[in-house]
């Protein structure tokens, strides 16, 4: 593809936009005093406009019906779970059995790490990526501390070679196999939160297993923004928020993946509630927890419907899209986005925009992280007021993400424009 950063490039390119359509299918944000350019959808989605009508169906339902909506709702809520599996699986490459909809991103991750991660006393480490999203680093050592074992110690951390932004793959593989003894867990972020550098989770899936490790993944940004095939990598657990890529509301429901061959294995330990109880004896109230031999085994409680609904909403959309044809576009978008940054870097001589993102683009999602050397977060407040919905992250980087579904390449343009102004006005 030869860019052009003009808007008649961009707008021939939204012309020819298989899927231009869709924008319409979500809200933008009304709240700024000039036209929203909204790239946020690596932190909070848009809603989609359909999923004001699901909830209400919802609320009518419970009107109507009161608790008897478990069984009589037009969707009955005591399944309604079951509504969202077949699409979440095709979303992240995965068998119907193998995913289920339930609880918060770092609620799934502490479940599936009471099952998959059983240190011994030779074998307790855990490797994962150093800096990852606090979230998961708490997640990490109060796992590791609940076990007895010290996060200094039992936590290996891998992180960029000095100098260098993203982790290297040949390094996640020498560093497995240098501890191929001491690991018991491999836990990483499928695409780091920061620098947007999606890790080669086929690979890693591999290395792991081979060194006797069980391997997990945090799909929080790569979920609706990745061709995931889980299943097909033999990875062992995977969990994922549905509120960013997936466009499921504010601390919208999150996913859960465990691998086919795990599923029927009585020995697990877990976490359990009444709604991972076989379904047939659920209602007989017994003492003895029967795990469901799926993926909802890890559920806990029953289903939070409203939250579910607006998830379904978004859920729609993205099996009538494809994520075949959603990621063709999110790499044309991006590599415009790169070509627009990498022109205004060089036209101007004050400003250096380094992308820390990889420029393969087999090694990126929707994301890129821009470092603005010699430039602080003025720079991100002008953009900001200018109506550009966007990410600051310290010391000075901003995470860019248009979402295929929703951005187009005016948005990528619009952007380019606001960004060359912020440069001549400071």
């Amino acid at each position: 593809m030869t860019y052009q950063n003009t808007l008649s490039f961009a707008n021939e390119m939204d012309e020819k936009d298989p899927l231009k359509k869709y924008r319409n299918s979500f809200l933008f944000p009304t709240f700024t005093d000039k036209p929203v350019v909204y790239f946020t959808g690596n932190s909070l989605g848009l809603q989609p406009v359909k999923a004001k009508e699901y909830i209400l169906q919802e609320l009518e339902d419970w009107a109507k019906y009161g608790v008897e909506g478990h069984f009589h709702a037009k969707n009955p809520w005591m399944p309604y779970h079951e509504l969202l599996t077949d699409k979440t699986a095709k979303i992240v490459g995965a068998k119907p059995e193998e995913v289920v909809v339930t609880h918060s991103l770092t609620t799934n991750l502490h479940l599936l790490m009471v099952s998959f991660y059983r240190p011994t006393s030779k074998r307790y480490k855990i490797l994962c990526e150093a800096k990852a999203f606090p979230s998961d680093q708490y997640a990490l050592q109060s796992q590791v501390k609940f076990h007895g074992y010290e996060p200094n110690d039992a936590l290996i951390q891998i992180a960029p070679r000095e100098g260098e932004h993203t982790v290297r793959m040949e390094d996640v593989k020498s560093i497995i196999e240098k501890h191929q003894d001491e690991i018991a867990l491999v836990m990483i972020g499928g695409v780091n939160y920061y620098t947007g550098q999606l890790w080669d989770m086929k690979s890693i899936t591999e290395w792991g297993h081979q060194a006797g490790a069980i391997v997990g993944f945090d799909l929080a940004h790569a979920a609706g923004n990745i061709h995931l095939k889980l299943n097909e990598w033999g990875v062992d657990f995977a969990a994922w928020c549905g509120y960013k890529y997936l466009n499921s509301s504010p601390g919208g429901v999150s996913g859960l993946y465990v691998n086919e061959r795990h599923l029927k294995n009585k020995e697990l330990h877990r976490f359990a509630g009444w709604w991972g109880q076989e379904k047939e004896t659920r209602f007989l109230m017994e003492e003895t927890f029967k795990p469901i031999e799926t993926a909802e085994a890890w559920q806990l409680s029953n289903a939070p419907v409203l939250g579910m609904a607006v998830h379904r909403a978004s859920l729609d959309i993205f099996d009538e899209v494809g994520m075949e044809a959603i990621c063709k576009k999110r790499d044309l978008l991006t590599g415009f986005l790169e070509f627009v940054v990498d022109d205004i870097s060089e036209r101007y001589d004050n400003v250096n925009f380094e992308i820390i993102t990889p420029r393969d683009v087999a090694q990126r999602g929707a994301q890129l992280s821009i470092l603005l050397h010699g430039k602080g977060k003025s720079l991100f407040d002008f953009i900001s007021k200018e109506g550009v919905v966007a990410d600051w992250r310290e010391p000075n980087v901003i995470r860019i993400a248009p979402a295929p579904l929703y951005n187009n390449f005016e948005d990528v343009y619009r952007f380019g424009q606001i960004l060359e102004k912020s440069l001549k006005a400071l």
